[in-house]
């Protein structure tokens, strides 16, 4: 288990009803509607995991490239997808996630280097490495 040697920011957020529910962050920046997958108005934790962890994934890539002295493409993407099933014969649940990483007009070789560098140093890759399967694809 990763332990933090030092805490740089906490996020908070509550949450009531679950699924069906609604959650909103203590300074009020982040509001959202809860619906279960393909139900509702909502939101689901499916789909604001794949935006938290694209973002900070991007945010990963930015540090790599700048050690790296790499120029990151303007126009750079993360397409996440989350999907979530029954494990252990259906007694359980759990998620999976897919980053589809854009870099256009970045040397592949240059690129391949960078993804899987942040994927090294990204918060959401180290808290999901060896507990969910994560695949990162260069596209």
């Amino acid at each position: 288990m990763n332990k933090l040697d030092k805490v740089l920011y906490t996020g908070r957020a509550h949450t009531t009803g679950g699924r069906d529910g609604q959650s909103r962050s203590d300074d009020g920046k982040l509001e959202v509607k809860l619906s279960p997958p393909g139900q509702g108005t909502g939101t689901n934790p499916e789909q604001m995991f794949a935006a938290g962890y694209s973002a900070c994934y991007i945010g990963a890539m930015k540090a790599v490239a700048g050690k790296m002295k790499l120029q990151l493409p303007q126009d750079l993407a993360v397409d996440a997808e989350v999907d979530l099933g029954p494990i252990k014969e259906g007694a359980a649940y759990g998620i999976a996630a897919r980053l589809n990483v854009s870099l256009p007009g970045m040397d592949r070789a240059q690129a391949q280097q960078l993804v899987d560098a942040a994927h090294q140093v990204c918060p959401y890759s180290n808290a999901t490495r060896g507990n969910i399967d994560v695949q990162i694809n260069l596209v």
